[in-house]
């Protein structure tokens, strides 16, 4: 994450650099730009109109919430350095770059923390927004990929019995088949015929990597015998939302960083 200063570039007009950018640039990847101002709006979009992106307008971040979410790497370029704390929540997946007339990097600060990944000031350099944009776009296809492979998980959980899901939970947790079989009061041979199934059902071999599923589906503890809740993984917006933060906090934390 960077706070960016830089010169203006001319609206409506690329040089000669966005014919390498164009090459790069696949057309199934979207670029939102919000701006109260319709000039300025109109002007950032012709400007990288040629870039290869589908360029969409939109008057402010809260219209982003009427577009669909069509599954492909995406980012919102904001003419403003107020970031809405529910945008970084309810679309996790679309990285945010604010434009600002204001260097106060105190207000940058505050508006990478509440989920923006770069802060760029006006006057614009067109190669710093390109490639901020580059960034934002790597970044929303891993949030996209990881989604997908957390649904996936998500639907080998569902598979289980409640009793394979309260043996994953255990095991996971540490314990031996047999502490297992003391916890659930059932034998040690029904408590590996229970593992056994969990190992298929979530297609793993090791017990490391299904500590690693668990992991990242951030399962409930087993709570005991007497308990009415069941196991069950965090939600998918919370799961999406909470690997989006991670990445956003560990970037203001450490500028140096790399970016996924």
């Amino acid at each position: 994450m960077r706070l960016s200063f830089h010169p203006v570039f001319n609206a409506g007009r690329l040089p000669a650099m966005a014919g390498d950018i164009r090459s790069v640039a696949p057309s199934n990847r979207i670029v939102f730009i919000a701006a109260e101002n319709p000039f300025a709006r109109r002007s950032m979009a012709v400007t990288l109109g040629d870039t290869g992106w589908q360029v969409r307008e939109i008057t402010s971040a809260r219209a982003l919430l009427a577009e669909p979410q069509h599954g492909v790497p995406s980012c919102l370029v904001l003419d403003e350095l107020v970031v809405p704390e529910w945008l970084a929540v309810e679309r996790a997946e679309i990285p945010i770059i604010c434009v600002t007339g204001h260097t106060d990097v105190l207000s940058a600060v505050q508006a990478m923390k509440a989920g923006a990944v770069d802060v760029l000031a006006k006057p614009l350099r067109l190669e710093s927004l390109i490639g901020s944009i580059e960034l934002a776009l790597e970044r929303s296809e891993a949030l996209l990929l990881q989604g997908r492979e957390e649904r996936a998980l998500r639907d080998r959980y569902a598979a289980l019995s409640q009793r394979e899901r309260q043996v994953m939970s255990l095991v996971v947790s540490g314990l031996l088949n047999k502490q297992v079989g003391g916890e659930l009061g059932i034998s040690e041979i029904t408590v590996k015929a229970h593992r056994g199934k969990v190992m298929r059902k979530m297609n793993v071999r090791t017990l490391a990597a299904l500590v690693n599923i668990a992991g990242k589906l951030r399962l409930e503890p087993y709570a005991g015998p007497g308990s009415t809740r069941q196991t069950q993984p965090a939600s998918p917006a919370v799961s999406s939302s909470i690997s989006a933060l991670a990445w956003r906090m560990s970037d203001v934390s450490n500028p140096s960083m790399k970016r996924p």
